[in-house]
């Protein structure tokens, strides 16, 4: 029966991929995106404000020359799509219809809507909105990717009992650092992945950004929760971020790649031990994937994003677990050594933890760096992990929230860590 859903999700998702008819003429929208035509008109007056919460911007493959634009709503939208104009200019390029879906969970029935824009410029200052019928919204800066230098937030698990705190730290790294170009959260967004109120409070906290800026996510363990506690599959995570396909029948969208200045970010999925009662095999995909994406990319660097943790601690109550490298570590670190992968990010543990350079399962500069990135949300474990041998830098204790950022230039990689208060704890540089 599991296998069986899987498979229906999957198929749902094909035909979205494909047109989607019947999820569109569900939703009453168009039924397919397209690129940005070369036709201009000068900007429609509208007389509404239209339905469109949550409006955010979702990294593409290529961030260069497309963007994907999505939000949603409480009834359908006939024909809505996105409009674009060069920032100060008055002309509309466009549009690209939008395709939608009527979304069902936790008792809650949505629209969502999604629309790729392609064939846009690198380096250029556009502006956006969401036109349907005669509303639409206001406009929206959207800022292609030069493919140089930029800076990108990081935040680590944002789940929350409330998300006030979570809402605080983000708007706060956001105004410290309005010059970022995109920001990417490590997984375990929320704490309950089918409790719709708290997708909502999670948007809610960081709409001023993903509507200016675009948002790379990544699954963790708790997107996999119903609200028994019992796994199920990630169901609004998928439906709520379109993020680039990966050619997989049974694993669309559950791990992704993206190209940002001279960086190949690479997204992987750490979540097989709550697959694998749907469907086997994520991990044994990933291993055959991540190889022939590292090889197609010619970006100068190659940043991997995950949520679980490399390492393995010491538990303080479960003195006789032992310190070293945790399944997932062994399983993709000699891999992430073969493929010459400059830095590792994760997750999922609530500490934050600079292990510096790892090859071969011990130190080594010539290896990645590797950063355990810390926590978001007002999830404590304090005292829960025994230091371990390779940690080089801990955040100071008891922890709080942390964020980072991370500035790309054309010779180096920084990353710096920082409290609530914007208080500086941790700097580290890549260099080649």
């Amino acid at each position: 029966m599991k296998d069986e859903l899987f498979r229906t999700v999957s198929r749902r998702r094909f035909l979205a991929m494909m047109g989607g008819a019947a999820i569109s003429l569900a939703a009453g929208c168009a039924s397919s995106s397209k690129a940005v035509e070369p036709i201009q008109k000068v900007a429609r007056a509208l007389s509404g404000k239209l339905d469109a919460r949550f409006l955010r911007q979702i990294v593409t493959a290529d961030s260069c020359t497309s963007r994907t634009i999505m939000w949603q709503s409480d009834a359908p939208q006939e024909k809505a799509e996105v409009v674009l104009r060069v920032t100060g200019q008055e002309n509309e390029t466009g549009p690209a219809p939008a395709r939608s879906e009527h979304y069902t969970d936790d008792g809650q029935n949505v629209y969502l809507h999604s629309a790729r824009i392609e064939s846009l410029a690198p380096g250029t200052a556009y502006e956006y909105r969401v036109v349907c019928g005669d509303e639409g919204t206001d406009w929206m800066p959207l800022r292609t990717d030069d493919g140089g230098t930029f800076k990108a937030l990081i935040f680590p698990d944002s789940q929350s009992s409330d998300y006030t705190d979570w809402k605080n730290l983000a708007q706060d790294a956001y105004r410290r650092n309005p010059d970022a170009a995109f920001f990417t959260n490590l997984g375990d967004l929320v704490d309950n992945g089918e409790e719709h109120s708290q997708w909502d409070a999670w948007f809610d906290a960081v709409e001023s950004m993903t509507e200016r800026i675009p948002f790379a996510p990544v699954m963790g363990n708790h997107e996999t929760y119903d609200k028994q506690w019992e796994v199920r599959l990630p169901l609004a995570y998928l439906a709520e971020f379109d993020v680039p396909e990966n050619g997989s029948q049974y694993f669309s969208r559950y791990y992704y790649s993206f190209d940002f200045g001279d960086v190949h970010f690479i997204v992987l999925n750490t979540q097989w031990d709550e697959t694998e009662e749907f469907h086997p095999g994520l991990l044994e995909e990933q291993l055959e994937w991540l190889p022939k994406d590292a090889a197609a990319s010619s970006k100068k660097w190659k940043v991997v994003l995950l949520h679980k943790d490399v390492l393995q601690y010491r538990i303080g109550r479960r003195p006789e677990r032992k310190e070293g490298f945790s399944k997932f570590g062994e399983a993709f670190m000699p891999l992430f050594d073969e493929l010459g992968i400059d830095v590792v990010l994760s997750a999922h543990l609530h500490t934050y933890r600079n292990r510096g350079h790892i090859k071969a399962f011990q130190r080594d500069p010539s290896g990645p760096l590797y950063i355990l990135t810390g926590v978001a949300g007002n999830v404590r474990y304090p005292g829960l992990w025994i230091d371990h041998a390779l940690d080089e830098k801990i955040a100071p204790q008891p922890e709080t929230d942390n964020y980072l950022t991370l500035e790309a230039s054309k010779n180096a990689l920084r990353f710096r860590c920082f409290l609530p208060d914007g208080t500086e704890i941790d700097d580290v540089t890549v260099k080649k």
